[in-house]
């Protein structure tokens, strides 16, 4: 039966079917495609890039500091030049930034001083100045610092000054996260910054 009423439909119906077919479908692309360019590629200094990671600087009472999409970073005191010793139970508390895509940098953060390493178990993690970068998982909202100064796992983890150094100061927002506040840390009171190299 199927092949009857293809046998009734002349040719030019035949051919026009799919021509149709493909240029409604090139027209619907064609301006999705329009609508989707409208933010370039190159827009990933915004730090709300789902495809890239952007290293950030966040302004606290201890000193100018690295952030990736607002959140705190850090660097481990026992980890070596661009390598990252802290794996298993260490990663789960001090998760690793991950290269998501695109490497950026903004604010003062310095594009010349990113960097990534292959993680142990596979991916690629963020360095900054050869520095492994990592989260703290006790930090719950952006610019917090709970993890400042912490020795978990053998060793201090620092926060990371634009120049590349640890700081060593103390932060009022390390305070102010470890007592429940929603405070983003940006408080401008005393405080200095101690940035020294590390080895």
């Amino acid at each position: 039966m199927g092949k009857s009423f293809l046998a009734r439909v002349p040719m030019p119906v035949k051919l026009g079917v799919p021509v149709a077919a493909g240029l409604l479908a090139t027209a619907c692309s064609a301006a999705a495609g329009t609508s989707g360019s409208s933010a370039p590629a190159s827009s990933g200094t915004s730090g709300a890039s789902t495809t890239g990671t952007v290293i950030g600087t966040h302004a606290g009472s201890g000193g100018t500091f690295l952030t990736e999409g607002g959140r705190t970073v850090y660097l481990w005191v026992k980890d070596g030049m661009n390598k990252s010793t802290c794996t298993g139970a260490c990663a789960s508390a001090w998760p690793p930034v991950m290269d998501k895509g695109q490497l950026t940098a903004s604010g003062g953060a310095k594009a010349a001083d990113l960097g990534t390493i292959t993680r142990p178990g596979g991916g690629k993690q963020v360095t900054y100045d050869g520095h492994a970068l990592y989260f703290f998982a006790g930090d719950s909202a952006a610019g917090q610092t709970s993890g400042q100064g912490s020795d978990s796992f053998g060793a201090k983890w620092w926060l990371v000054a634009p120049t590349g150094t640890q700081i060593t100061a103390a932060d009022t927002a390390a305070s102010s996260s470890s007592a429940g506040s929603s405070s983003s840390g940006s408080s401008a009171s005393g405080g200095s910054s101690s940035g020294g190299s590390w080895g």
